[in-house]
């Protein structure tokens, strides 16, 4: 694993500006896109208003702390094309969630916000070693998800071969890495980790596979999946973290020279870290709920979007621009156990240090009685031949508890007993509690 670090040139003037210089781009665009959404949306006209604020009002970056936020429930409220900007016939795209916990959220994009969306995703790709005439296998879904196509129009954009797999197949997904030999892959972690056991299965070694670079997202994952994917499969595995209701990937992406956190592209999306109760805004370093407020997409603009998302801001370091930290988790995915904050990466960490088990695992909540109890399911790996099942049991429990503070059944299973994610993010946690 060789890190491209970039040569002279090969980055954008913004990519080294100076901090006043990105901050007075930053002024500018915001100011912009404050008006824009206030002239053309009646909920932000009503949002602004209701607040005693105006665009005229932000006179420095600090002022964006005097306006409203924006939560996935407005989405839902405007749906499908409320919060639109623009006359619906300058959307040339329209994307979606999956709607799985109720009305889909609908984004749009104009065509200049396709062009930057490509840009930025080639700027991504580019941080993480990929560079014009590379062969990039895209295993995200296709369709209104905007993993496939957001990846594949940037990848474009840099001047790469795009393989556009999509999700699911598996045995294909490996014949066509064997057979195309790309460089680089663009995958949910959880699915690399299925691809890499069908290489085992099939009896080859997945470090000799072509691949050296993988650049995973669309779900929280640790620097424990890091090591294990980046020792399994030979590669430099690099974080990309986006949402399709701030654009989608390529919001902030890893640089390989570093690997120390997305870097967020800030001169189109302002960060800012929130208490997720009282919605104060924290100093840099500090732990919170990170919101976005684009600062240049036409149809959708987002101002001040809670993510739901739990992370850092870190100073600069391979760009001039701040790095997130590893997503924690998501506010609205915490397990409140006896009291008790839990989040499943906490749980994907430790089943990880455990060399006998394969990394796949699933919580299992339920109630008994008045009481919450917690089920976790880990499975051995293929490779495991006469490990003590019972001893690495009462080790893990043993740690969650020490370690996270709750107790819980752990139950090994056999190789391939916990079902497997073939399209978009894995089912960590199947919470059986009376709503």
């Amino acid at each position: 694993m060789t890190a491209k670090t970039p040569a002279p040139g090969e980055l954008e003037a913004i990519e080294t500006a100076s901090r006043d210089e990105l901050q007075a781009l930053q002024l500018q665009r915001l100011q912009w896109s404050l008006q824009h959404a206030y002239d053309n949306v009646s909920h932000y006209r009503n949002a602004f208003d209701a607040k005693g604020v105006h665009p005229s009002d932000l006179k420095t970056l600090a002022d964006l702390a005097k306006f409203p936020f924006m939560t996935k429930k407005d989405l839902r409220d405007h749906y499908p094309f409320g919060l639109f900007a623009v006359p619906r016939e300058q959307v040339v795209r329209v994307h979606a969630s999956s709607g799985t916990t109720g009305k889909p959220t609908v984004v749009g994009y104009t065509a200049k916000d396709i062009d930057t969306w490509a840009n930025l995703v080639a700027r991504s790709i580019r941080a993480s070693g990929g560079r014009k005439g590379d062969i990039i296998h895209i295993a995200y879904g296709y369709g209104l998800f905007t993993g496939g196509l957001g990846a594949h129009y940037g990848a474009e954009r840099l001047g790469c071969t795009v393989i556009p797999m999509s999700g699911g197949q598996t045995e294909k997904q490996v014949q066509l890495i064997q057979d195309f030999k790309p460089d680089i892959i663009m995958v949910t972690p959880s699915y690399m980790q299925v691809i890499i056991e069908e290489f085992e299965r099939q009896k080859m070694d997945p470090r000799e596979m072509s691949i050296k670079v993988g650049i995973f997202g669309a779900e929280p994952w640790t620097e424990a999946m890091r090591r294990e994917i980046e020792t399994k499969a030979g590669l430099d595995a690099v974080d990309i973290y986006g949402l399709s209701e701030v654009m989608g990937p390529g919001v902030a992406n890893e640089c390989i020279e570093s690997k120390d956190g997305p870097v967020i592209w800030e001169d189109h999306f302002y960060p800012e870290i929130v208490d997720p109760e009282t919605g104060e805004v924290l100093p840099d370093g500090s732990e919170g709920e990170l919101v976005f407020t684009s600062l240049s997409k036409e149809a959708l603009p987002v101002i001040r979007y809670r993510t739901r998302d739990l992370t850092r801001l870190l100073p600069p370091t391979s760009r001039s621009m701040r790095r997130m930290g590893k997503i924690v988790g998501r506010s609205d995915d915490m397990l409140i156990i006896r009291g008790v904050n839990m989040f499943p990466t906490q749980i994907e960490e430790l089943v990880l240090q455990e060399p006998a088990l394969s990394g796949q695992y699933q919580i299992v909540v339920s109630r008994d009685g008045h009481l919450d109890a917690v089920e976790v399911r880990c499975e051995l790996q293929a490779a495991a031949q006469g490990v003590d099942v019972g001893a690495i049991t009462k080790s893990l429990q043993h740690r969650i508890k020490t370690l996270i503070g709750v107790s819980t059944r752990v139950v090994i299973g056999a190789p391939d007993s916990i079902e497997r994610t073939l399209v978009g993010k894995a089912r960590r946690v199947i919470d059986q509690r009376p709503k």
